[in-house]
């Protein structure tokens, strides 16, 4: 195994057209990059070439959008078709009554190892407290769990952003959740960027704190984020594509190029095999 992807979305018809299908152009535009429409078997023939595992997420922010999620049940079911190529994240919507009960059915039942959370997407504040109970059964369930932090690409561009609200996922507002649940593995996807300090910060003070560098070209990350990466936080940074969004392959190509020295293995692979409970 070359690399742990820890953040992969679903190239399908069903995410691409159906769960996101109003946002992606901003989205695209944001990345300079036209998305294809892929079918699940070229996904795993890509992550297969390139020797990597990819954590596959779910995506349900039904409420907000009003466009159909793509379902825990499909998203595990990939994962069984395809055994140690694919890892499953849950997904939830927090504003759903069942959301507590849905994430036990996906862990319990489905056998998903996750959950991934999009408070800008799925439109609610993580530190508010009606949302506790649901933080309450992700440490229960002794789940990591994946938040989006910082800007969004989705909706980036268009006026108002399409309505969706960045502040949601800026990072400090998991810190009074990563205080009360000190057993919930919280994992911030793309650093929290332009929040990046606040969310290295947090990591460095909360032990059950990560950070994600997905969504990034390597060699756009900032200089302080990746002398964190080589420094205090090597152990807590992991290795994630945003795919389809960023290419993988190109990611693997650039990391090489910010000389991390002992800290890329842990970066690549380690860290999230050790979260992951692989090692």
């Amino acid at each position: 195994m070359r690399a742990i992807d820890f953040h992969v979305h679903l190239p399908t018809i069903e995410w691409l057209e159906g769960s996101i299908g109003p946002y992606l152009k901003t989205a695209e535009n944001y990345f300079h990059r036209k998305v294809d429409i892929i079918t699940v078997d070229e996904l795993a023939a890509e992550y297969e070439r390139l020797d990597l595992i990819g954590v596959l997420l779910a995506w349900d922010a039904e409420t907000f959008t009003r466009m159909p999620p793509v379902a825990n049940e499909d998203v595990a079911a990939i994962e069984e078709k395809f055994p140690g190529r694919f890892i499953g994240f849950a997904s939830v919507d927090p504003h759903k009554k069942s959301a507590a009960a849905d994430l036990e059915t996906a862990i319990s039942e489905l056998g998903m190892h996750g959950a991934k959370f999009h408070p800008s997407l799925q439109n609610f504040d993580p530190s508010d407290d009606r949302f506790f109970s649901l933080w309450e059964k992700c440490e229960e369930l002794a789940i990591p769990c994946i938040f989006h932090t910082g800007t969004s690409g989705i909706g980036a561009g268009a006026p108002g952003g399409q309505g969706i609200r960045i502040d949601l996922s800026r990072p400090i507002l998991l810190d009074p959740v990563a205080a009360k649940f000190p057993n919930m593995k919280i994992v911030m996807a793309h650093f929290g960027w332009p929040w990046h300090i606040e969310a290295m910060a947090m990591a460095l003070h909360k032990s059950n704190l990560y950070l994600d560098i997905s969504g990034w070209a390597p060699r756009y990350i900032p200089a302080e984020v990746v002398r964190e990466m080589k420094g205090r936080l090597a152990g807590r940074f992991l290795w994630g594509s945003d795919y389809p969004f960023i290419s993988p392959s190109r990611c693997l190509e650039e990391i090489e190029q910010l000389e991390l020295g002992d800290a890329e293995a842990k970066i690549l692979k380690e860290n999230a095999g050790a979260l992951l409970g692989l090692n």
